[in-house]
């Protein structure tokens, strides 16, 4: 059962982020919520001390401040802070920088790609899908979930829940 926990959980939440946002441009409050409240338990089950924990809030909570700022600049969107922020809470600060930078390198590639696609016409069947076509349109924005999403299934496997849970 803690496999499963350290091994489905975090990453389907992930992914089901990462679909979201290119489809609705728009990540659920749910997603992030399930990630924060889920933390707790699962480190608890792998046996992370529990200074550990308070280490990984404090790390879920600076960059919770630090994206809030962010979106209140119109730089990121809420969604992308508040992912941001519940993964950052599940990699902790050993993992953070690699997080950081992991996540833009993909969200870089994804944005230089979503340009290069813009530029090019689509064929009327695509544009008849509302999400392709939302995607395509050059006055959307980047869905950069895809990019908190994969820097945090990257760098996962460096983290502590995880690391706890495969020498356990």
């Amino acid at each position: 059962m803690t496999e499963a926990a350290v091994t489905v959980f975090f990453p389907l939440l992930m992914v089901f982020a990462a679909l979201s946002d290119v489809a609705t441009m728009t990540i659920s409050n749910r997603i992030s919520l399930a990630l924060v409240v889920g933390f707790v338990p699962v480190a608890l089950l792998v046996g992370a001390p529990l200074d550990a924990i308070g280490l990984h809030v404090a790390c879920g909570l600076a960059v919770f401040v630090l994206t809030f700022a962010m979106f209140s600049l119109g730089l990121i969107g809420g969604g992308d802070a508040k992912l941001a922020s519940a993964t950052a809470l599940w990699l902790g600060w050993d993992v953070l920088m690699n997080y950081g930078l992991v996540t833009a390198v993909f969200g870089g590639a994804l944005s230089i790609a979503l340009l290069a696609v813009r530029k090019v016409p689509l064929p009327r069947l695509l544009l008849d899908r509302k999400w392709i076509a939302r995607l395509h349109s050059p006055e959307t924005g980047i869905p950069y979930g895809v990019a908190l999403a994969a820097g945090g299934l990257v760098v996962y496997p460096e983290s502590l829940v995880w690391l706890r849970a495969v020498t356990a």
